[in-house]
């Protein structure tokens, strides 16, 4: 709540007179200026290159799978939560890219007292920070899907295969979420231990880069229950773990087997989720205090 009788003054030092809007606008603003910058929105062209450049990538390869879908039917053999599967590493660079935009140039500024001597907690804006990130890597897996969906339903024969066309799509969209989680939770909490957007960039690349090799070792050993366990140990492969028990993600694909482990793959993610979501604030509880 506003402290109504402290005094603002602008930079020329006139006396607001205006309304104040308190916790939840800030906290509104916050997540829109933070979805607006992961797409380079209100920022000049160089910051739109990259964000736009996967974005466009994305997009190509929904139209051109839902164009030969719609010639050739579901032999084309990608489904909408399969969608999500391959453009991971795509997801995995975005990622990297746009969490330091949202949290390291603030630590490096020191423009967080400004911020937390408002109505906004940091709690606020943690959560604010998060939930952007996580939109715009939804909006980037979920969006494509929407146009895929919406080519298949166009060149539908009868209402009905639009009705299956439909079933179909709520699955990866739901997908999508756990996707969005699972990355924007692991990449803010990375770039929130540096102001230096570089270092923040290629701590998240190593995060994903580096547990892989982990999930190649031990989906050879000889043991089928660490076969099955293997896709636990990176934070990609564990989402397409919970994608295979959940949806059937890659069922038909690489092999890949998580055997009676889909409850576990799901508790780990989740948790996953929660434990980020926990050491984020801890570390603003920290940046704040400091």
């Amino acid at each position: 709540m506003s402290d109504v009788a402290s005094v603002i003054h602008d930079i020329g030092y006139q006396r607001y007179e205006g309304p104040r809007l308190g916790r939840r606008y800030v906290f509104g603003s916050l997540y829109v200026h933070g979805l607006r910058t992961a797409f380079g929105l209100g920022r000049s062209a160089k910051a739109k290159i990259f964000p736009w450049f996967v974005l466009g990538v994305v997009f190509l390869t929904g139209l051109v799978l839902a164009a030969i879908r719609a010639q050739v039917g579901d032999e084309v053999g990608v489904t909408y939560t399969g969608f999500a599967d391959m453009m991971a590493w795509l997801v995995v660079f975005f990622v990297a890219v746009v969490a330091p935009e949202l949290v390291s140039r603030d630590l490096r500024a020191g423009v967080l007292p400004l911020y937390f001597s408002r109505p906004l907690h940091r709690n606020d804006y943690v959560y604010a920070k998060l939930a952007a990130l996580a939109t715009a890597v939804w909006l980037l897996l979920g969006a494509p899907q929407l146009l895929m969906f919406a080519i298949a339903a166009f060149s539908a024969d009868k209402v009905g295969d639009v009705w299956t066309e439909l079933g179909d799509l709520l699955p990866g969209l739901a997908y999508a979420v756990l996707w969005a989680a699972v990355f924007a939770g692991i990449g803010l909490l990375v770039a929130s231990l540096t102001g230096k957007r570089a270092f923040a960039a290629g701590g998240i690349v190593a995060v994903f880069l580096m547990t892989t090799p982990v999930v190649g070792v031990l989906s050879v050993m000889p043991s089928q229950t660490v076969n099955d366990l293997a896709l636990l140990f990176s934070p990609s492969s564990l989402v397409f773990g919970v994608g295979i028990w959940l949806f059937e993600s890659g069922a038909d694909g690489d092999g890949d087997s998580i055997g009676s482990f889909g409850p576990l793959y799901l508790a780990v993610a989740v948790g996953l989720v929660a434990g980020c979501i926990a050491l984020l604030l801890a570390r603003y509880r920290k940046v704040a205090s400091s």
